[in-house]
């Protein structure tokens, strides 16, 4: 092992990350969560809130365009889209590709981060911040979503993960959060999420998250990426109540990818299909989960990874 500066990432209380860090670029606290930059070798700039690794520079496009372009091709013409989160704006610049869009509402609590995101992390925005498409909101999703009645075409969730048992986003992880979701959406609309590792050893998010949208949505489809800057498989879902994504053939998600003239750079027609694709285990604990997260009784993550329900 070469000496210098290390970060220990603690994924789970059992497993952890060593990166080599070259350099510090910035440290400190905005009103909501820790946040710590820096440079490394591997994956360029790393990006870390609350301990947690969100996103690496090198390999974060994997993670945005699996978030964002499932949903996004599933709806034939996506004019309008809101993001709930995606701080770092690459969420937001990976809707802006799609020139169907007309208008994207990008909300995150977190206006420090966002500021820090536009100076220091170009990288991920590429200037999507200042596209004449996009309104950036600093406030609560939720609050904001309560309070404006517009609707979308898609919807994005990209938010950290509830762990902690007083942790605020686990009130945007409930049904109620779900059934607004769905308010605010247009007809033939889809939401899509990520919706934690998929890890299910000791690690029990993705089929209580699933669960819970299931209660909202009536098309509830899983799926799944491996991100190398997470060194972890990753689940996500899309939900829609007219629209079954994995009732799209290969040769329309194609198609729509040639007419809006996509650049991906890692996610293709095929792969898209594939990903839907669940193994036994993952779909035997999505159908014996039971828990429900409600505003009642949020579910919330344990240090362990273990999904736990408590009232407010």
């Amino acid at each position: 092992m070469e000496y210098g500066m290390y970060y220990l990432e603690q994924v789970t209380p059992y497993e952890a990350i060593y990166r080599r860090m070259d350099k510090v670029l910035a440290a400190g606290r905005t009103k909501f969560q820790d946040y710590f930059i820096f440079q490394t070798r591997a994956f360029g700039k790393v990006l870390v809130l609350d301990k947690d690794v969100q996103s690496t520079e090198r390999d974060e496009y994997i993670y945005h365009e699996t978030l964002v372009h499932p949903a996004m091709l599933a709806h034939p013409n996506p004019r309008s889209v809101f993001i709930v989160g995606g701080g770092e704006g690459a969420t937001l610049r990976e809707v802006l590709r799609h020139p169907t869009v007309q208008k994207a509402v990008m909300c995150d609590i977190d206006d420090e981060l966002v500021e820090m995101a536009r100076t220091l992390l170009p990288e991920w925005h590429q200037g999507a911040f200042d596209d004449p498409r996009a309104r950036v909101v600093t406030e609560d999703a939720r609050g904001y979503l309560e309070n404006h009645p517009e609707t979308y075409d898609v919807i994005i969730v990209d938010l950290n993960d509830p762990i902690g048992e007083d942790n605020p986003a686990r009130m945007l992880f409930t049904v109620e959060f779900y059934e607004l979701l769905k308010k605010r959406l247009n007809p033939g609309g889809l939401m899509a999420m990520q919706a934690g590792m998929i890890l299910l050893t000791h690690h029990k998010m993705h089929p209580v998250v699933h669960h819970t949208v299931k209660q909202v949505f009536r098309h509830t489809r899983s799926y799944h990426n491996y991100i190398p800057g997470f060194m972890l498989n990753f689940g996500f879902i899309v939900a829609s109540e007219a629209v079954d994504i994995t009732g799209l053939s290969e040769g329309t998600l194609e198609a729509r990818i040639l007419e809006r003239n996509l650049t991906l750079r890692h996610l293709e027609a095929p792969f898209i299909e594939a990903m839907f694709v669940l193994p036994k285990d993952l779909k035997e604990a999505i159908a014996a989960e039971k828990m429900v997260s409600r505003d009642a009784e949020p579910f919330w993550l344990t240090e362990e990874g273990e999904a736990r329900q408590s009232k407010v």
